[in-house]
């Protein structure tokens, strides 16, 4: 069996970090960090979401606030929100929980965010700075992606074959740029690649991104790769009882880890590392526009 990727302890570690960097602001420069998550609607996995990410923001020494909204709240209300959170002085990120319910429209709210405070990453501002290789922020989630391979591989990438599967601008797209930084050799595979299994039994690093449980199966990887499992995807589980259900990821698990070298389990790893990656951006923020 592969090696598992604890991405908790990894989170854990850069955790303690965070705290020890917000209590050295604090105590150096009189300031606390603060991030502002807002959440729309009543989806219970992004309700859970914005739990974990207030209680480890709170749990790294820094300000939290959560604002809600109602499921049939207006594209103006969100917007009037975005920018009453850009006018704060208090609040140095801000994160809009995806998805949005059906009605609005996310990529002109995600526009309404300052790029200063743009911490998951995802404004034009932050995506033309990544593209450009330009110093910013960086989406969370593609980041902790990167940390995790460094964790099975080390630190130098360099020259590894990586096939992202997924080209979505939430992760399939900035963890590929994020990978070429590290001068990897990157392919972006999608639903419409020819011969998708042979394309990923090439990588070194096999990263899935596309949001279909247990799509990736072991014939697709490459023996002794690295696995990194995105997906979050919830299935029947008839085992637990009537209308239960559990978590898998896009990667058949039980089926890749004879295969793979290294791989990351479903949950317990990415997750842990994007709400890390949130708060090391809110720290970085809140230092860049203080000019630290």
């Amino acid at each position: 069996m592969g090696a598992l990727i604890d991405g908790k302890a990894i989170a854990a570690g850069i955790r303690e970090d965070v705290a020890k960097e917000v209590a050295a602001l604090k105590s150096e420069h009189g300031f606390t960090p603060g991030l502002a998550v807002v959440l729309v609607g009543e989806d219970p996995a992004s309700q859970i979401y914005v739990r974990n990410k207030g209680k480890m923001t709170e749990e790294a020494g820094m300000n939290s606030f959560t604002h809600r909204l109602p499921a049939d709240a207006t594209q103006d209300q969100v917007e009037a929100l975005l920018e009453t959170l850009n006018n704060d002085d208090s609040v140095d990120g801000i994160l809009l929980q995806l998805p949005l319910p059906k009605h609005l429209d996310e990529a002109s709210a995600i526009e309404r965010i300052s790029p200063n405070k743009d911490v998951d990453g995802l404004t034009e501002a932050s995506a033309g700075r990544l593209s450009l290789g330009k110093k910013g922020i960086r989406p969370c989630t593609p980041a902790g992606c990167v940390i995790l391979a460094k964790s099975a591989l080390g630190d130098d990438l360099s020259g590894k074959n990586v096939v992202v599967i997924g080209r979505s601008i939430l992760v399939g797209k900035p963890a590929a740029l994020l990978f070429l930084e590290q001068n990897c050799t990157v392919t972006i595979a999608h639903s419409r690649t020819k011969d998708l299994g042979e394309v990923c039994r090439q990588a070194d690093i096999l990263v899935a991104a596309v949001g279909r449980p247990k799509m990736v199966p072991a014939e697709w990887v490459k023996p002794g790769a690295c696995v990194i499992d995105v997906g979050i995807n919830r299935i029947p589980a008839p085992e637990k009882g009537e209308g239960k259900t559990r978590v898998v990821g896009d990667v058949d698990f039980d089926a890749c880890k004879d295969v793979a070298g290294q791989i990351t389990p479903v949950p317990g790893s990415v997750g842990p590392m994007t709400i890390a990656g949130l708060l090391v951006n809110t720290v970085t923020a809140a230092k860049l526009r203080r000019g630290l």
